[in-house]
């Protein structure tokens, strides 16, 4: 058996069994692709590829499925990923643009993606490591509680009530926003807390506890933007996915609960040549997304956060893997700078 006609083969047979969900025979290939060889010649490539550990007989079925293994060498004979239609294109960008708030635009994220790929869509929020302050703003609610307003460059927007401790009015409140606001703009949030006492030393004597009690709150702002979290979407599409975790989906959605899981599993994640990642079946160091594949990508200026979505290993692979690197090169586009 040839290389290449052994690719073919393996081709076919993931091809037919993600759209049918069946188990493929010799005699579908036969019919269903121009493979150029008889009936008999398929079924001792099928049986070469079985002896490779590429594909399986699904209990007595006569019929054959991909094993991880095989699923592995079909992505990675993927040479490029596929770019999506013009149409497809136009609504990741309607969708997309229009909002500067981050939580707005992953929020949009993840459902659109989860609707492209019919799977659960995840997205890290950006690593805000080499995050800026953008703007700085302190508004007067009551006595002496002010609103507290923190805006990364990356468009992630942090805010909280603060007890400041002293009656202070309005016109305090603005002069301590415009000296907080021009010392501290342009700091990165990993400098932020030892910038901020500076700040309050140099602000009026009697306005310091007030200073004080906003420093602390920015410096938890601060420290909330920097959390590692993710946001998902398309959970139910497992469910109509569950005849393809023959074990159980519970494991799966147990890892998705458990947000650290695939928090941990998306930075592991090698980026590829290719811009998209792909993890399958037990490639995944976490047992219970042994039936699951994950493709994931980078996004942003340094490509550190990820995107990216999460299904059974019976996947349109080609298809998930453009739709993932689309939406990721929008997401950096209405993220960047």
């Amino acid at each position: 058996m040839s290389e290449p006609r052994k690719l073919e083969v393996l081709r076919a047979i993931v091809e037919d069994y993600v759209h049918s969900r069946e188990p493929v025979g010799s005699k579908a290939l036969v019919e269903r692709h121009h493979l150029g060889v008889s009936s008999a010649t398929i079924r001792n490539d099928m049986a070469a590829l079985e002896d490779e550990g590429l594909i399986t007989a699904p209990h007595t079925s006569a019929g054959r499925i991909p094993t991880d293994k095989g699923y592995r060498l079909f992505v990675d004979q993927i040479s490029a990923v596929k770019p999506l239609s013009a149409a497809e294109r136009r609504a990741i960008q309607a969708l997309l643009e229009g909002s500067d708030d981050l939580d707005d635009v992953l929020d949009r994220t993840v459902r659109l993606l989860a609707q492209l790929t019919n799977q659960v869509a995840v997205v890290q929020y950006p690593l805000l490591g080499r995050a800026r302050v953008r703007h700085i703003e302190f508004v007067l609610l009551a006595p002496r509680k002010v609103l507290s307003v923190l805006i990364a460059d990356t468009g992630k927007v942090e805010q909280r009530i603060i007890d400041i401790a002293q009656d202070l009015p309005d016109d305090a409140v603005a002069e301590l926003r415009g000296h907080f606001l021009g010392s501290l703009s342009g700091t990165p949030l990993t400098l932020l807390p030892q910038n901020l006492q500076a700040v309050v030393a140099s602000c009026q004597p009697l306005r310091r506890p007030a200073a004080q009690a906003l420093a602390r709150g920015l410096e938890a702002l601060a420290a909330s933007s920097r959390e590692d979290r993710m946001v998902m979407a398309g959970t139910a599409n497992l469910a109509r996915s569950n005849v393809d975790f023959p074990l159980s989906i519970g494991p799966v959605l147990e890892a998705l609960e458990e947000q650290v899981v695939m928090l941990r599993l998306l930075s592991e994640m090698a980026q590829d040549p290719r811009g998209v990642t792909v993890s399958i079946g037990r490639e995944n160091p976490y047992d219970g997304l042994a039936e699951a594949s994950v493709v994931a990508t980078g996004y942003g200026p340094d490509a550190t956060a990820k995107v990216g979505v999460l299904g059974p290993t019976r996947m349109d692979y080609p298809t998930t893997m453009a739709a993932v690197r689309a939406v990721a090169r929008y997401l950096s586009r209405i993220l960047g700078p």
